[in-house]
């Protein structure tokens, strides 16, 4: 958590360096934006600490079929979620005036979907049981359902607190609502309701998260309903709702097609392999996300300091990215065993496989948050579709060969679809192939190498624990040398931040 705070509020102070007279406006805009983002990695960093806590007690009490029973249903939670949602919180986001009577709208909105949409799944229950062999999924999925009904009383007050900057209360809120959550999951699990725990961790964590979002927020709502509002923010929010369904098809059409193809053992280790590598791209990732647009937004009429704001994140995520994610794919084998246990290798060769993929994701994320903030969310709608479409016909296409083969094909897919990516991004924001380049393959390379000769020097060690402690730090010491011998400038300023950090809480504690 530490790290990635430090991450963020480096970046926002180096911008600060690098123009150190602006306007009264922009100035106040870039304190924001600093302060934002540092309770954004505080929400981030918690969350995935509380995540890995949560998930290895889990994982050592529960099975690889209690995982597969509720991954299969997973699409059809996030996709509803989606739909409810609309794209209306983006919309809020993107929309210069703040009016109450926009938040009304969207909220009724959102509800009066959630449960119609939850009432068409209720009674799809018995055909979603029987698509997958599992006749205990009627039960399950009737309750579970419940979740984006919850959630869509949230949607809304989340896109106010997101449009204001409102970060530590969504920190604060996510982490409480994941800590209570993980106990409840934890108390079922240890009882032995298998796949219940589950079930019953996503509703609580569901429940408080709304609660905690609408008391967090003013006033937004009145029973005089006019959705009049909605037909200006129609045409954006089709297209995010769009979009994000497609983005929810590529994240789980893997786990839909292997629930259907495959025993639910099977997708058990596939959802927890992709469990421990969303986590840690998404750690990465979602610091940004929940401050890059509405600053984008706010920074569009400069072209100039669009274009150095967008480079600096492309930057700052590969310093990052490619260690980590690569990183983890080094030590897959001790990490599962270690904490999850030895039940759990067949998830082994799925995680490092995956991890590939982890570690482009966060630059498609930055690419992606840039296209949102300029409005072309037709281009954003577009390019995913498209990209689920070639991860479908790629994975089906190879299904035949068993199921470490078509993950291959779908990171494949997700890592060649960098250039698609630039390609639609690079008029908006003027950036070339050898800026994306000079951006990012330095940090790629060096991992690559760090990582080489880290497993090398360590393959002799037998002991488990020790081994991945010690991959850990070779890894980050010589990264961090390597960083140094190049002189890169990201490492450079980052140390030169900590120093000046070090020295400002000297100066307070004197």
């Amino acid at each position: 958590m530490v790290v990635w705070k430090i991450f963020v509020t480096f970046a926002a102070w180096q911008e600060r360096k690098r123009v150190p007279q602006e306007r009264p406006m922009e100035e106040t805009l870039k304190q924001t934006t600093a302060k934002s983002m540092a309770w954004s990695a505080v929400n981030s960093g918690a969350t995935q600490l509380l995540n890995l806590a949560l998930g290895i007690v889990l994982a050592r009490l529960l099975t690889p079929s209690d995982y597969g029973i509720v991954g299969v249903l997973t699409v059809f939670t996030v996709m509803a979620s989606n739909i409810q949602a609309f794209g209306f919180a983006h919309a809020l986001i993107n929309r210069k005036e703040d009016r109450r009577a926009d938040y009304n709208a969207v909220f009724w909105f959102n509800v009066a979907v959630g449960l119609a949409l939850y009432a068409i799944l209720y009674a799809c229950a018995p055909l979603i049981a029987r698509f997958f062999h599992q006749p205990c999924l009627t039960g399950v999925s009737r309750v579970l359902f419940l979740v984006f009904v919850i959630m869509s009383f949230g949607t809304t007050y989340n896109g106010y607190l997101t449009k204001h900057l409102m970060n530590s209360r969504i920190a604060i809120v996510s982490v409480t609502a994941l800590a209570v959550s993980g106990v409840v999951g934890i108390a079922m699990a240890w009882r032995g309701m298998s796949y219940w725990s589950l079930v019953y961790q996503q509703l609580t964590y569901a429940t408080l998260l709304t609660v905690g979002r609408c008391l967090s927020c003013p006033r937004l709502l009145s029973l005089r309903v006019s959705l009049a509002p909605l037909k200006q923010m129609m045409g954006f929010g089709v297209r995010i709702m769009f979009t994000n369904i497609a983005t929810t098809l590529s994240n789980h059409a893997l786990t839909f097609i292997i629930g259907r193809l495959f025993p639910i053992h099977d997708v058990g280790n596939y959802s927890q392999a992709n469990k421990w590598n969303i986590m840690a791209s998404t750690t990465i990732y979602s610091i940004a996300d929940q401050v890059v647009q509405p600053v984008m937004v706010r920074a569009n009429a400069d072209a100039e300091r669009r274009k150095r704001v967008f480079r600096k994140l492309m930057r700052l995520t590969a310093f990052f990215a490619f260690p980590a994610m690569l990183g983890l794919s080094l030590v897959s084998h001790e990490f599962i065993v270690v904490t999850i246990g030895e039940k759990w290798l067949d998830a082994v060769a799925l995680l490092r496989i995956l991890c590939v993929a982890g570690a482009v994701v966060p630059l498609h994320h930055v690419y992606q948050n840039f296209i949102a903030s300029t409005g072309r969310s037709d281009i954003y709608l577009y390019t995913n579709l498209s990209l689920i479409a070639a991860e479908v016909a790629v994975v089906l296409a190879v299904s035949s060969l068993g199921i470490q083969a078509m993950v291959m094909a779908f990171v494949a897919v997700v890592v060649l679809w960098t250039a698609v990516w630039h390609l639609v991004s690079r008029r908006a924001v003027n950036y070339s192939v050898k800026e994306l380049a000079s951006d990012t393959l330095r940090y790629l390379l060096a991992a690559v190498v760090v990582l080489a000769l880290t497993w090398a020097v360590t393959l002799p060690i037998d002991n488990l624990p020790l081994r991945l402690v010690t991959r850990v730090a070779i890894a980050a010491a010589c990264y961090g040398g390597a960083m140094w011998l190049l002189r890169d400038d990201i490492f450079s300023d980052l140390m030169e931040f900590l120093k000046k950090r070090r020295g400002g809480q000297s100066a307070q504690s004197k």
